[in-house]
């Protein structure tokens, strides 16, 4: 059943240990949304839910494989039927190639493959719903280039530009699910929360000292998870949103014959539609 919007939601958070999932989560909750916060580490969800109190939930799961995917679907599917909000914020910027369990260069599966895997698995409960998806994303997406014939492999990873490879890879299926849910009542925003103070990207020895240098600087996780809270409390039909503005994609995010290439081989490799 459908319940009336404004009402308080469900909302589910990957990503939710740490960062601007958290700072997130602990938003909605404050508002009096029920949050479900996705963590791989279960000590650092278990400390997330106890801060967050009330009727928070966690849900242990992998973003970083096929498997871990649909194990963690199946969960959400049996425990929260009643999702209103789903909210992929769960990303990382890898310093070196690694390629997971099914193939895959390991930041090209968690942050554009497992998403949109998650979207399929999950798609009759987001339209028995009419839920809301937001997408976090880069606003550095623009400097991203994706090879369907390399991207996938990482046999054009670069240790800066393949974060924005990948975020531009996901980035670019934004539209087609809007277009392939539009008569079902599911609304799905793309959204950049700023240059926020997180742990994405640290690394070890002498770059990654001047990094959490320059971090000092940046902005803390709750002003990262405003528009994103905004998003799920107030959905908005513009695709894109450069933290609290509407803002039009631009090349090479445009590029719609490479967009449905992209969406094509990810279903041709999980067998969706």
């Amino acid at each position: 059943m459908r319940r009336v919007r404004g009402m308080a939601k469900t909302v589910v958070i990957t990503g939710a240990g740490r960062g601007i999932g958290l700072a997130t989560a602990r938003e909605l909750a404050e508002r009096g949304d029920r949050v479900v916060l996705v963590a791989r580490n279960r000590e650092q969800g278990e400390a997330a839910r106890d801060e967050i109190g009330g009727d928070a939930e966690l849900v242990v799961g992998d973003l970083g494989t096929r498997d871990g995917v649909a194990a963690l679907a199946s969960e959400l599917r049996a425990r929260f039927p009643e999702t209103d909000a789903l909210v992929h914020n769960a990303g990382i910027w890898p310093g070196r190639k690694v390629l997971n369990a099914d193939g895959f260069e390991q930041a090209f599966f968690t942050n554009h493959l497992a998403p949109f895997l998650l979207n399929h698995l999950l798609e009759d409960v987001l339209k028995a719903n009419a839920a809301r998806v937001v997408q976090v994303t880069a606003g550095l997406y623009p400097k991203g280039r994706v090879d369907p014939e390399r991207t996938p492999q990482g046999l054009d990873f670069h240790s800066i530009r393949t974060y924005a490879d990948t975020k531009l890879a996901n980035l670019m299926t934004v539209p087609l699910f809007a277009e392939r849910w539009k008569d079902a009542g599911v609304t799905i925003t793309a959204v950049h929360p700023g240059v926020i103070r997180t742990g994405l990207g640290d690394r070890p020895g002498p770059l990654g000292l001047l990094l959490k240098l320059v971090k000092r600087s940046w902005a803390a996780p709750e002003a990262g998870a405003r528009p994103v809270a905004r998003l799920v409390a107030e959905p908005s039909p513009a695709l894109y949103y450069e933290e609290e503005r509407p803002t039009d994609l631009v090349a090479p995010a445009t590029d719609t014959a490479l967009a449905r290439r992209i969406w094509a081989d990810a279903a041709a490799a999980f067998d969706v539609a």
